[in-house]
Formats: structure tokens, sequence, C-alpha cells
């Protein structure tokens, strides 16, 4: 996007109520938008999630729901079905809960395990059909949701990591997954029809351009042909597609990694979040929150980002998740260590 004048990130509101970290957030997909007012669901070292709902009329946030009493450990990651129906909250305790949301009453409907320990991340596919976790014990596990939402089988369980995976994310168009992890590789999945399971397509690591330490997050820009990824080795990276991602026979589409951006952060980047506009929001552990486009003045083939906006002390510690409004792209919020959530406003 092109960004004229002077960019600003006011907040808006500052969310509390968690007693301890708040690792993740979701924005329900559903919610927002033409006078309709936007949830959030964020998620806790205190064991609890949280649903928060815009008040339209007071300018001002209202938590609406505490689930609680279902996990035993930390809520590592939350994500809303691209209906707003269901929510998925992964944790520590090895389990991964289904939520119902009838208005603002929630149900736990169905509890997922298998993993062997703590389930870092969760993700839906695009249909709300599929849903992907991954954990500590060095897999990735894709389940099979049925009509009503309320059972799920595992219908692949994917090795190949030999370290804890950090998060996975579906594409947003097509059924293919990726995941990051420790072992400082990305991992691109797809569906291979001829055996009827999943396998891997594609590693990207430090011999085709990749990270050299932890990878923690990764997001795709709003049709899916670019991907951003962050890590503990401070970098933020850019990896480029084209085509469909149809596997033929042992081909696909591959990714190819087009641009790095380093000295911008000085301490790990937990967090990566390509907004609807082409903004790349970024959360690390020095408690800032940066944004970057791509510059419009580099070639074509060879293309670049550059950072608008650094904001200094964002949280009072490391900022664990930024997440952009699916409806109103100008509309960031983030999680930190600190225990709050904030709510800002993207002026560019």
């Amino acid at each position: 996007m092109e960004v004229e004048g002077e960019v600003e990130l006011k907040e808006l509101c500052r969310l509390e109520g968690h007693t301890d970290r708040v690792w993740s957030l979701a924005w329900n997909p559903a919610a927002g938008g033409d006078g309709v007012p936007a949830v959030l669901a964020s998620c806790s070292g205190d064991k609890t999630v949280r649903i928060w709902r815009q008040n339209l009329a007071a300018d001002s946030w209202d938590c609406t729901a505490v689930l609680d009493e279902t996990h035993t450990r930390t809520v590592r990651s939350c994500a809303w079905s691209p209906s707003g129906r269901l929510l998925a909250t992964a944790s520590f305790d090895a389990t991964t809960a289904i939520w119902e949301n009838v208005g603002d009453d929630f149900e736990c409907v169905s509890t997922l395990e298998g993993h062997e320990n703590e389930v870092k991340s969760v993700s839906w596919n695009a249909s709300g059909s599929l849903l992907a976790t991954c954990s500590r014990d060095k897999s990735v596990w894709i389940w099979e949701v049925q009509s009503d939402g309320s059972e799920y089988d595992c219908v692949s369980v994917l090795q190949g990591h030999t370290q804890d995976v950090k998060m996975v994310q579906w594409h947003p168009v097509s059924d293919v997954l990726v995941s990051v992890s420790y072992d400082n590789s990305i991992k691109v999945w797809a569906e291979d029809g001829d055996i009827d399971d999943w396998r891997c397509v594609q590693t990207l690591e430090e011999s085709s351009g990749g990270h050299t330490s932890t990878v923690w997050a990764l997001s795709f820009n709003s049709n899916g042909d670019k991907m951003a990824t962050c890590s503990d080795d401070l970098t933020l990276k850019i990896w480029d597609t084209s085509g469909s991602f149809q596997i033929i026979d042992d081909g696909h589409s591959p990714w190819r990694h087009i641009c790095t951006l380093s000295g911008y952060h000085h301490r790990t980047l937990f967090s990566v979040d390509w907004s609807r506009e082409g903004i790349i929001a970024t959360g690390a552990a020095d408690d800032a929150i940066r944004l970057f486009v791509e510059d419009k003045h580099s070639p074509i083939d060879r293309p670049s980002y550059k950072m608008i906006l650094k904001k200094e002390k964002a949280h009072e510690m490391d900022v664990n998740a930024v997440r952009w409004n699916p409806k109103d792209p100008r509309l960031l919020a983030s999680a930190s260590d600190d225990g709050s959530i904030k709510i800002w406003q993207c002026s560019c």
C-alpha cells in the first residue's frame, strides 16, 4: 500500500482482567463492520479465555464472558472458526477445547486429546472443515470437523519437525498448512491423494534463505501469495509463491525467499500479522510494535519492505501477539506479558 504523511498508532483502549501474561488473540471474523460490534478473544497463563465485545455507544470494550474451569494449565492459542460460531483453544494441558458460541454464552462441546504434552497453536482452514494443532511433542495433527462441530476425527499426525512446533497456520485460500518450529525450519504440508494422507511438500530452512534460530510465527497476506515469518534470529522474512497449490504428481508451487528485514529488532520477534491493506505488524520482546509495508519503488522482481512506524513501549513487557481486525484493517490488537490487551487505531 502507499503510505502518505506521518503514520500514527493511537491507543484506543487498554483491556485488563487477565491475571497472568496474555499469549494470543483472535478476532471473530463474523463480527464487526457496518455498525456491528467487533468481538475479540484472548487467552492467558491464568488458564482462562476472555471474550471482549466492542461497546459502540460508550466507545469502550466490555468483557462479556470468561471461559474457565476447562483447561488446567496455560491457554496458549485461540482461533475462531470462519463462521464465528466455534472457538478453539489450545493449552499446555495437552488438550484443545472447542467452544460453541450462542449469543454471549459459550459451551465446551468437545475436547481434543492425543498430543503428548503442551499444545502450542490451533488453526482452522478457510472452509472450517479442518482444524490443525501443534505441540511441544514435535508433531502436527490434522482434525476433520464433523457436520455439527462437536465431533473431530484425527485424520493425520504429521512428523517431520525435530523440535517443539511453535505455530500452525492454514493458507487463506487452499488447504495447505504451514508450521514453524524451534528447529529453525518452516514446513509446508499438503494432502497426498494417492495415499489419502498429508505430506511435507517443502521445508524452508537456512539453506533456502530461511531462519537461523527458532521460528515463532507466520502470517499470510490477504490472497495468500506472500508469507511473513519471524524468529529468534531477530529477522522478519518475506516469502513468495505463484500459481495454485494444487499438487500435481510430485510438483507444487514452491515458496521462495524474497526479502529479509534485519536490523530493526534487537530482541526476539514473537508475533507477525499481515493486514488486509498490506501492513505487516510485529510484536517483540523489546516491548515494541513495528509496522512495515512494501516499498513501491523497489524492483518488481526484487521487492523490498520498509518500516513505517516503531511504537516504543507499546506494553510494559514483551509483546506476545499482534492481530489486525479483518473487518476494519486499521484496527490492531496487541497482547503482552504485562497481562494487558491494547486496541490501537492505525492512521496512514
